[in-house]
């Protein structure tokens, strides 16, 4: 198969959920799209897919890619090393096959498809057989701060993005050694989030932020949020800049 008659691979970012935020080019990546993509828990859509609404031409072929885990088996466990790891080649080979029938495939990937996506899984299967084109999307970090007018890092200011998924004494660690921060994958990690930002002194700075940019979002001070709970499409903001006026 030459490159000439192969098909395209597009990753395209949809941005943090406000359909508004999605980028011209994004859109025109999904207007020349034979197949659309996307990611998604059994029985749902995703909302990834969601943000498109509207958008798409008729007759337009999906390809949904239902996840076959997602929390209910611990991440460093070898199952769910193996399921998600066979998922991801499954998903690539089915992509695979319409990219080899000559179709252009736009694969959706919420925030940017290159920071913490799981277009990123199919990418480096595909990437080296096919051309490939990333459209970078608005990050939910800086839809979050936007959204709440939070000045996040100025001057010689330090911008840690670190996963809530990670050790507690590593939280702590990192917390402690940067100006600011961004907490991503809160659910169910934000008791120990709210420890390991008690334990290095920046509770006080600390701002939950939950479905950032999308119709039903919320914010609140993490130290006056009364319960644990938080949806998947949740973060926690640290501004730096100490010396603005």
């Amino acid at each position: 198969m030459s490159a000439a008659s192969a098909g395209r691979l597009i990753g395209v970012g949809t941005g943090p959920g406000d359909p508004e935020l999605l980028t011209l080019k994004a859109v025109r990546a999904l207007e020349a799209a034979d197949v659309l993509a996307y990611f998604a828990k059994e029985g749902r859509r995703g909302n990834g897919r969601a943000v498109v609404d509207g958008l798409l031409k008729p007759g337009l072929l999906e390809l949904p890619l239902y996840y076959p885990v997602t929390v209910e088996i611990d991440k460093d466990h070898d199952d769910y090393k193996s399921q998600i790891t066979g998922f991801y080649d499954a998903s690539a080979a089915a992509v695979a096959e319409h990219l080899e029938a000559g179709r252009t495939v736009a694969i959706l990937s919420e925030g940017d498809p290159m920071f913490y996506g799981s277009y990123m899984h199919l990418h480096v299967r595909l990437a080296g057989r096919f051309p490939v084109e990333v459209v970078p999307g608005i990050t939910a970090m800086s839809g979050c701060w936007s959204l709440a007018g939070l000045p996040i890092v100025q001057g010689d200011d330090v911008l840690s993005v670190l996963p809530g998924t990670m050790a507690e004494d590593q939280l702590v660690r990192r917390l402690g050694d940067t100006e600011a921060a961004v907490i991503m994958k809160v659910g169910r990690n934000l008791p120990k989030i709210r420890r390991a930002l008690v334990a290095a002194g920046k509770l006080d700075q600390a701002l939950y932020v939950e479905r950032g940019t999308m119709a039903n979002s919320a914010m609140i001070p993490l130290a006056e949020k009364a319960d644990d709970v938080a949806p998947y499409f949740s973060l926690v903001l640290v501004p730096g800049w100490k010396g603005r006026p």
